[in-house]
């Protein structure tokens, strides 16, 4: 009986060693999990915009669309995880520095420019996107410059260092008008209350490709600033960085960029700058 008994138990030792071992088998990449993320195990959590159609957008389904969160799909795919696997987390720009560092999410790919502030907070990966500031009009707009918007109505949410672009160094007779949103923006113009709206030339695409406004609106194509966009990830992961800089230089060299960028900005006729390099900044003229 003593005998069956240590040999019992001994089969039990072993089973859990081989259980250990095939756990620590598992190749998937860590860069997520609830140690490190937030999220549970063999998931990942992403920061993204819900409120910008093109970029990154909630549909009333639950699902999610716009060239952020392909991006953010395809990188997280060549760190392991499967879309079903992502969990999207809405991260509202005046937030993405502190819910790095909470490590509410892994990483943010949210219409995140690169600055040198910024960097002081938060590692970058990327740029992913080379944007620019411009103006989304109608269609049968004649405005061609930035001096024309001078005594023409524009508009940009409260707040917008683009709009304070245009008042003090394009056209200072430009009239202003601020709301809260840009949805508002793209009511007004549709409606003739205001001329132009202003803000990113990726985020004006993105409106102006959704089916209610096809063929009603265009860009101006002025390029007033460079935008670099980079995905956010927490200060001092420098491993996590590396590893989506190797995903977005994949995501270029096998299509799915360029495919990304027609899907979510094509129908409003979005003249993209090339895949930008990594790691290369293109700066704002001085």
């Amino acid at each position: 009986m003593k005998l069956r008994k240590v040999t019992a138990a001994s089969a039990v030792v072993l089973a859990l060693a081989l259980s250990a071992t095939a756990c620590g088998g598992d190749k998937k990449d860590d860069t997520s999990g609830s140690s490190s993320s937030g999220g549970g195990g063999g998931t990942i959590k992403i920061g993204i915009k819900y409120d910008q159609p093109g970029l990154g957008l909630k549909k009333p389904d639950g699902t999610f669309a716009g060239f952020d969160v392909d991006v953010a799909t395809y990188v997280a795919k060549q760190l392991g995880y499967d879309a079903d696997k992502i969990e999207f987390v809405e991260t509202k720009s005046a937030d993405r520095e502190n819910a790095l560092a909470r490590g509410d999410v892994k990483f943010i790919a949210a219409t995140y420019s690169i600055t040198d502030e910024r960097k002081q907070k938060v590692d970058f990966a990327g740029p992913y996107l080379l944007a620019h500031q411009d103006l989304l009009i109608k269609t049968d707009s004649t405005i061609a410059k930035g001096t024309d918007l001078n005594g023409k109505k524009l508009c940009s949410v409260t707040g917008s260092t683009s709009a304070q672009n245009v008042q003090k160094t394009i056209a200072p007779d430009a009239k202003l008008k601020k709301v809260s949103s840009y949805s508002e923006c793209i009511a007004a113009l549709q409606n003739g209350a205001v001329d132009a709206v202003t803000t990113d030339d990726s985020i004006l695409a993105g409106f102006a490709s959704q089916d209610q406004y096809k063929g009603k609106f265009k860009l101006a194509g002025l390029k007033l600033s460079n935008e670099n966009y980079g995905v956010g990830v927490k200060k001092g992961d420098s491993a996590t960085v590396d590893k989506i800089n190797k995903a977005l230089e994949k995501m270029v060299s096998d299509g799915s960029w360029q495919k990304a960028v027609d899907a979510n900005f094509g129908p409003a006729n979005y003249k993209n700058e090339q895949a930008p390099k990594i790691g290369v900044i293109v700066p704002n003229a001085s």
